[in-house]
Order: C-alpha cells, then sequence, then structure tokens
C-alpha cells in the first residue's frame, strides 16, 4: 500500500460533518461566508442520497484524522465526446498544508480520470488566491484565461426561470 494509497479514501456518511465545516473555512478564506449557506443534510443528500450527484474524498493525516477533501461531479465535453471531472471544491486545513495532501487528491482525481477514460479534470480558481495558482501550474495545470465564467443566482435566475416560454 502506498502513501497515497493511506493518505486518500473515498467519503463516507460519517464525513459530511466534518466536510461540511471545511466547506465553511474555504468560504472564509475565499471572503465569501455570507454565501455558504449548504447545510450538512444537503450535502448528506447529495453526496449518499438516493440519486448522488456529487462525489467526495478525504485527505488524512498519519493519524488518520482528515486534513482535507475534495468534492467533484461529472461533466461533459461535447468537442471531446467524453465525461470529466468537474472539482467544485478542494481544501486543504492550513495547519496540514504542505504535507502533500492536496496534490493526493489531485493525483487520485486524475487517476479517476484516467480509470474511466474520462479526457478532463476541471475546476475554478479565484484570481487573487497565487498560491494555488502558482500549485496547479506546478502540477502542469493550465489557466483557461480565455473563457469567462457566467453564473445565475438568487433574484436573476428566479426571474429567468419563471419567465414564461
Amino acid at each position: 500500500m502506498s502513501r497515497l494509497d493511506r493518505m486518500i479514501r473515498t467519503a463516507t456518511p460519517a464525513d459530511v460533518p466534518v466536510i461540511h465545516t471545511m466547506i465553511r473555512e474555504l468560504a472564509d478564506y475565499e471572503k465569501a461566508l455570507h454565501e455558504a449557506r449548504a447545510t450538512e443534510e444537503q450535502l448528506h443528500d447529495a453526496l449518499f442520497g438516493e440519486h448522488p450527484a456529487l462525489f467526495g474524498l478525504i485527505a488524512e493525516d498519519e493519524s488518520g484524522v482528515p486534513a482535507g477533501f475534495a468534492l467533484w461531479f461529472r461533466n461533459f465535453s461535447t468537442w471531446r465526446g467524453t465525461h470529466g471531472i468537474y472539482l467544485e471544491d478542494l481544501y486543504v486545513s492550513p495547519a496540514k498544508r504542505g504535507g502533500g495532501h492536496g496534490k493526493a487528491l489531485l493525483t487520485e482525481l486524475a487517476r479517476i480520470c484516467v480509470e474511466r477514460g474520462y479526457h478532463r479534470l476541471e475546476w475554478s480558481v479565484l484570481d487573487w488566491n497565487e498560491p494555488s495558482i502558482g500549485f496547479y501550474k506546478s502540477l502542469g495545470a493550465v489557466p483557461m484565461d480565455e473563457w469567462t465564467v457566467f453564473r445565475l443566482t438568487d433574484g436573476a435566475l428566479a426571474e429567468l426561470g419563471s419567465t414564461p416560454r
């Protein structure tokens, strides 16, 4: 068993509270704690409900204590004709950073892509998050600078979604 095999495991229902806590820590780091509205119940349902649409990995320290997590879902590339992984969140607790947990999580996601024939592993990073950007580039990831993410939420989403056909 390699160090990676011991460090990364699939999330279980018992991990939901710690994942929820770390999501809030991530939101705080990203200066958006007020936007982190997900409940433990919602996370549990998305990860372990009747029709799971979200998947999770846990990074553990040497003592088996959760040090970080990755939450992801399948997407599809019409250009490549295959599924891929969209990494929604990657987080390692500040005290555990530099221990290889982030790289191990990304390595496991890349392994899943290769094993399943997926052609892409994608995620977003805030443009001010230079430490993460440098880390991702060191792994060979490239920024998609020519693309701009658009989002509809709250009132704008409700207004457009209730427009008659």
